[in-house]
């Protein structure tokens, strides 16, 4: 069980939520992990990228190579779409896909959907999943299921680390945020 995951977005979306949930789930199980993440100009919308390496071999490097991506998971479609050099033939772009729109020449959202056609890919609308489980910052635990459809981790134990992130912001944050998780593995199934 070997993976090579991107997550990409923008800052405040919680990539690094995502990527938490991933190392600890993957420790749980006894496998190693890297991570290392870029943080641009989070604060101010910028670009946020982590590299999340799982494999039952020590892994000597934390960043993923060109063409070295076993998935791309991406906050929204043009940030999956910077990252496409990474993804390996024949891998996964998991992305939401509505636009966060930050920038002044955001392009064309049906161009942009369009660009996907030749790669595997699901686009989820995790927004609207996300507004539906009743709070709209749990986007990126609506992709987390949807990917957890795509790993050989067993559902209970990303579950029991979706608790644990946000366990210490009470109870109805946790809940929001496992019912965001399991609205993306219903999606993505």
């Amino acid at each position: 069980m070997k993976y090579d995951i991107l997550i990409a977005g923008v800052g405040g979306q919680g990539i690094l939520s995502l990527a938490y949930v991933l190392d600890h789930a993957a420790m749980d199980l006894g496998l190693h992990f890297k991570q290392n993440e870029v943080h641009g100009m989070a604060q101010r919308g910028g670009g946020v990228v982590s590299h999340v390496r799982i494999s039952p071999d020590p892994i000597h490097s934390d960043t993923i190579d060109i063409g070295g991506a076993d998935v791309i998971i991406s906050m929204e479609p043009l940030e999956a779409l910077r990252y496409l050099q990474f993804l390996k033939p024949n891998g996964l772009i998991i992305t939401n896909s509505e636009p966060f729109i930050n920038i002044p020449n955001y392009p064309d959202i049906a161009k942009l959907k369009a660009a996907f056609a030749p790669y595997r890919h699901l686009l989820i609308n995790a927004a609207e999943l996300a507004k539906k489980v009743g709070n709209p910052n749990t986007q990126n635990m609506v992709l987390l299921g949807a990917l957890s459809r795509h790993l050989d981790f067993p559902a209970e134990t990303m579950s029991k680390w979706v608790q644990a992130c946000f366990e210490a912001k009470g109870q109805k944050i946790m809940d929001l945020n496992l019912k965001a998780f399991e609205s993306g593995r219903q999606q993505a199934g």
